[in-house]
């Protein structure tokens, strides 16, 4: 009986909840910190870019929104941004030696240019943060690689991004577990 309750310490510490939030933005307050360590930088651009163009597609907890909008960061600084098929042409850029980008959306006379921080990116995952304050207003310009994420609203994407956490904790719980084993093998074989 002292066994099994053993082992079901280990296995109840290796499921991590996710708990609950009331929007995207406080579940990625909370998530990221968690797995920026296991990100990418913006500098690794074939993450987010590629010749043939990466669709990135944006998710946001609004219950009015209900747009298909997806985001290509191709090579050369080329934007697209696609909303419900209509496209809209821009620029992209990085800023030497930082974490930051700028996008431009929109035509020279009234477009938009907007300056972010990457969050956190992986092969599906590409969080930015809206350089600034940004009280009352979104924080974070998150999307996932269509593929992936298609299907997914919004809690179930933050759910999946969570997942890369458990996955890596996991990993490590398993690692440190085996660590401690084998330490403690040797240590009962080297007194016999």
């Amino acid at each position: 009986m002292a066994e099994q309750s053993w082992l079901e310490t280990i296995l109840r510490s290796l499921n991590v909840e996710l708990p609950l939030r009331e929007n995207l933005d406080e579940y990625l307050d909370l998530i990221i910190p968690e797995v920026r360590k296991w990100g990418e930088d913006l500098s690794e651009t074939h993450y987010y870019s590629n010749p043939g163009g990466k669709p990135w597609l944006e998710v946001r907890d609004e219950e009015s929104f209900h747009n298909t909008i997806v985001h290509f960061f191709n090579e050369n600084g080329e934007y697209l941004r696609s909303t419900d098929g209509n496209v809209v042409k821009g620029r992209w850029r990085l800023l030497e030696g930082t974490n930051k980008i700028i996008i431009e959306a929109g035509s020279d006379k009234g477009g938009l240019s907007e300056l972010y921080e990457l969050a956190y990116m992986d092969a599906y995952f590409f969080i930015l943060r809206k350089h600034g304050s940004q009280h009352g207003r979104r924080r974070y310009f998150a999307m996932g690689f269509e593929p992936y994420v298609q299907n997914l609203e919004w809690r179930d994407f933050a759910e999946a991004l969570f997942n890369t956490y458990r996955s890596k904790h996991r990993t490590y719980q398993l690692t440190m577990g085996i660590i401690l084993v084998l330490v403690i093998l040797i240590l009962a074989l080297s007194f016999l």
